[in-house]
C-alpha cells in the first residue's frame, strides 16, 4: 500500500454561515444524503463546514482542486453507524480518481474536526 495523495483544509465556520443564506448554495454544494443527514444534527453550520472542508481536502489530495469535471456535489461525506465520517465512493468520484491518479484500486481516508470558529478536514488516498 502506498499513499498517493494527501489534502487538508480549514475553514472559518462563519463563512459557511453566510453562504448558507445564499440561494441554492446547499443544493449546489452538497449531495442529497448530506442534506438529508443534516436534519438530524443541531449545529448545521459546523456540520456543513466540516463537509465543505472535507470536499476541499479530497480535491487537494487528488491534485486537481474542484475543477476538470469534479464538483462539490460529486464528493459526499456521510457517517457510518458509529458516527465515523467517510467519503461515499460514488462511481463518478471513483472513476475520476482512477483517471487522475492512474490507479485501479484505492482507499479513501478522512478525519474531520471542528471548534466554535473553525472546521478542519484531512484526506488521504492510498492504493490497495
Amino acid at each position: 500500500m502506498k499513499i498517493i495523495g494527501i489534502g487538508v483544509d480549514i475553514i472559518e465556520n462563519k463563512r459557511i454561515r453566510s453562504l448558507i443564506k445564499k440561494k441554492n448554495f446547499l443544493t449546489r454544494t452538497f449531495g442529497k444524503n448530506e442534506i438529508l443527514n443534516s436534519k438530524k444534527v443541531k449545529n448545521k453550520i459546523n456540520y456543513f463546514s466540516k463537509r465543505f472542508a472535507s470536499k476541499e481536502a479530497l480535491a487537494k489530495a487528488i491534485g486537481t482542486g474542484i475543477s476538470e469535471g469534479l464538483n462539490f456535489k460529486d464528493i459526499e461525506v456521510i457517517n457510518n453507524s458509529h458516527g465515523k465520517p467517510y467519503y461515499f465512493n460514488s462511481s463518478k468520484l471513483k472513476n475520476f480518481i482512477i483517471k487522475k491518479k492512474k490507479i485501479k484500486n484505492f482507499n479513501l481516508f478522512l478525519s474531520i474536526s471542528d471548534e466554535k470558529e473553525y472546521s478542519i478536514a484531512f484526506a488521504i488516498i492510498q492504493t490497495k
